[in-house]
């Protein structure tokens, strides 16, 4: 670790701990957008915010925090159109600058080289080539990056922090909707008339790569429709 790095990891996980105390006494809303000014002011242009396009909600308050800021997409070459199609939208809309992250192989490289359909076979594998590679590689641009991880979404994220260090990249890692619910969600986007991916009304409430999403069956975890059939339950990018 460099004495840079060092000052950097010490003065996030010092906000982390200043914003977590917030936590009971500040509107969920108002604290986000502390979180943010905060990031914003903090990192300028080495921050980024990820998105997987289900809905807009984090990006409109990265940019509100900072016009034109960088919007990560992993563009794994899997997507349903209508999460290109809200890709493009969110640029559109928000005037925000989506930084597209691309894997080394396209999907006939991969499949000439590991087989057809991996992520039927192996989703643990696709996922490192097509989402935790290309990820870790664009990190390496930035300095933070800001992510739409709910503690509410499942039990792997229930201890999510505001703010904290991302030793597997080495950056800071802000969470600035980590506490939301998913009624405070809701409230958020219908009062905004936030951009929301349409699969979402179709009955998906989890969206990632087509070939691995599915509806996930009435009253079920919102997550179950990720890699059904698996045992899998995270992609690898927060963990």
């Amino acid at each position: 670790m460099t004495s840079t790095e060092s000052v950097t990891r010490a003065d996030a996980l010092a906000a982390g701990e200043r914003f977590a105390a917030l936590e009971d006494s500040t509107d969920h809303l108002e604290l986000t957008h502390d979180i943010l000014a905060w990031a914003a002011a903090t990192y300028g242009e080495r921050l980024i915010v990820a998105s997987n396009m289900q809905d807009a909600v984090l990006v409109k308050l990265g940019a509100e925090a900072r016009p034109g800021v960088d919007v990560l997409f992993l563009e794994t070459g899997y997507h349903f159109a209508e999460t290109l199609g809200t890709r493009d939208a969110v640029a559109q809309v928000y005037g925000v600058n989506i930084v597209e992250a691309h894997p080394e192989l396209t999907v006939e490289e991969q499949d000439a080289e590991f087989g057809k359909d991996l992520f039927a076979t192996d989703p643990g594998a696709c996922c490192g080539m097509r989402k935790v590679e290309p990820l870790k590689k664009t990190l390496a641009l930035y300095d933070a990056w800001v992510t739409g991880v709910r503690r509410v979404e499942a039990p792997t994220r229930a201890h999510t922090p505001l703010v904290t260090w991302d030793e597997k990249h080495g950056l800071a890692k802000v969470n600035p909707i980590a506490h939301w619910t998913d009624e405070q969600m809701d409230a958020y986007i219908a009062e905004h008339a936030v951009l929301v991916n349409p699969l979402v009304g179709e009955g998906y409430p989890s969206i990632g790569c087509a070939p691995c999403t599915a509806k996930p069956a009435p009253g079920a975890d919102p997550r179950s429709g990720r890699w059904a059939g698996f045992t899998k339950t995270e992609c690898g990018l927060h963990g």
